[in-house]
């Protein structure tokens, strides 16, 4: 009788949440599946990488005068390049033979995640200018 895998994120999935949201967010998609495997020392490790990622990208991004998004999005691709091509094939070199976990429910958070920000920072703005 063959075991059943649990779902997983697929490396695209990590990759294209790691560029468009933050580094942070691909690694939590990867730690959630580290974690379904119970490998949560990796998991861990997967997250505090994701984590510093993060940090350095804000800095990059702030360095210059009038920051660039498409700094950001270059740093996203570069974490998201680490975790979907160096952490999934060390951690799941069979990675085809997981099921795939449906990508809503991240897709749901970083949109309100990303609506709330939008808010705070256009409400600022408001407050700011008046």
């Amino acid at each position: 009788m063959e075991e059943k895998l649990p779902k997983i994120y697929s490396k695209k999935a990590i990759l294209g949440f790691s560029i468009f949201l933050s580094t942070l967010f691909g690694g939590i998609l990867l730690y959630q599946n580290l974690v379904e495997v119970n490998k949560k020392k990796e998991a861990y490790t997967v997250l505090a990488i994701s984590v510093l990622l993060t940090i350095i990208t804000i800095i990059i991004v702030n360095i210059p005068d009038n920051p660039k998004s498409s700094l950001a999005y270059l740093c996203g691709l570069g974490g998201g390049c680490l975790l979907s091509y160096y952490f999934m094939p060390k951690y799941f070199p069979d990675e085809e033979k997981y099921p795939q976990k449906a990508i809503w429910k991240p897709l749901i958070i970083g949109a309100i995640i990303v609506a709330v920000l939008l808010f705070l920072m256009i409400y600022a703005a408001s407050i700011e200018n008046s």
